[in-house]
């Protein structure tokens, strides 16, 4: 799988070049074999904001319709619990069955085996290609830093809707 290395600050990751992105720091990709079927999970920066994912609790179900933007229920992490916004339109398909023995896959795969939904459907508007999405971490990690040295909370970044902290 080809892959784009971003190293920034403290941060390094390899981004699939063959996911879409969305600017809430979500990845989409499509299911060999399954007919407009989207798989979606956290990038590796989300993973590190929320930490290991301890429990995902989800309010829709398999045929309910989502949108961009829709609350689809809340993720629980070592450090935060957060809602889930959907970043696919379509219909709900399904979770990831292996996160209820192994949601450590969420961190140590979060590009792969780690995926949380899918979505038969299509990327809600605003999705980005690998290099739009390095751009927009790029710039997230210089405001978190900047916010950090300056002794002022971060900003908040509603394009990071995504996991809403």
């Amino acid at each position: 799988m080809d892959a784009v290395r971003f190293r920034h600050a403290h941060f390094t990751a390899r981004f699939p070049a063959g996911h879409r992105y969305a600017p809430s720091h979500f990845w989409m990709t499509p299911v060999d074999g399954a007919e407009g079927v989207w798989r979606v999970g956290m990038t590796k920066f989300a993973t590190r904001m929320l930490g290991e994912l301890v429990e995902m609790v989800l309010d829709v179900a398999p045929g309910d319709p989502v949108g961009g933007g829709q609350r689809l229920g809340t993720v629980e992490g070592f450090k935060a619990v957060s809602d889930l916004y959907s970043v696919m339109e379509g219909v709900f398909v399904e979770t990831n069955p292996l996160l209820a023995t192994e949601s450590c896959l969420t961190h140590s795969d979060p590009h792969g085996n780690g995926w949380l939904y899918a979505v038969r459907g299509r990327p809600a508007e605003g999705d980005l290609d690998v290099h739009g999405y390095v751009a927009l971490l790029s710039g997230t990690i210089d405001r978190l830093h900047a916010s950090r040295y300056s002794g002022s909370s971060p900003p908040t970044d509603d394009a990071s809707a995504g996991i809403d902290h």
